[in-house]
């Protein structure tokens, strides 16, 4: 009993190392896609208030993908409005696989994290709340219409990290 406790303070201590390790991350949140599928009027959306307006960040959306996921690239509507109402709209695309269909990303189970660049060297000069949306925009080969429902994307992510001045 004394070393089942013992082994586990000791996981959570290296747990908490790891996290602690991490001197880039300002902000860092992941929110799930509620059902097994990702609806394309479905919107994940952060709140964002930076810590400053003078230094410059780098943006990344993260994303945890399953094997059902089955494209080899990803479209995002990716939208971020300003506290004093200017708004910004990406479309982007993102590589999700190898060409031999090996989905990309880490992770030694069948979920893989991916971090994909958004936007590099943002200084937030205004002060006040940002709010990024983010939207999937999906479209299978040779239809028109967008993909419904998309497979495989478990949880959608978005993370600000500061730059690291190089000695």
């Amino acid at each position: 009993m004394l070393s089942q406790i013992r082994n586990s303070l000791l996981i959570v201590l290296l747990a908490l190392s790891l996290i602690a390790c991490d001197k880039q991350g300002v902000f860092d949140t992941y929110k799930p896609i509620s059902s097994k599928q990702w609806h394309k009027d479905s919107i994940v959306a952060f709140n964002i208030t930076p810590p400053d307006t003078i230094n410059p960040y780098n943006l990344f959306v993260n994303l945890r993908n399953t094997n059902a996921y089955q494209f080899s690239n990803l479209f995002l509507i990716v939208e971020m409005q300003f506290p004093h109402g200017k708004t910004i709209k990406d479309t982007l695309e993102y590589y999700m696989a190898e060409p031999s269909g090996k989905l990309l990303g880490t992770g030694i189970t069948d979920t893989k994290e991916n971090k994909l660049w958004y936007k590099e060297g943002v200084v937030f000069k205004e002060n006040g709340t940002y709010k990024v949306a983010i939207q999937h925009a999906m479209r299978e080969r040779g239809k028109v219409n967008g993909v419904v429902d998309l497979e495989g994307i478990t949880d959608v992510g978005f993370r600000i990290e500061r730059i690291l001045k190089q000695d």
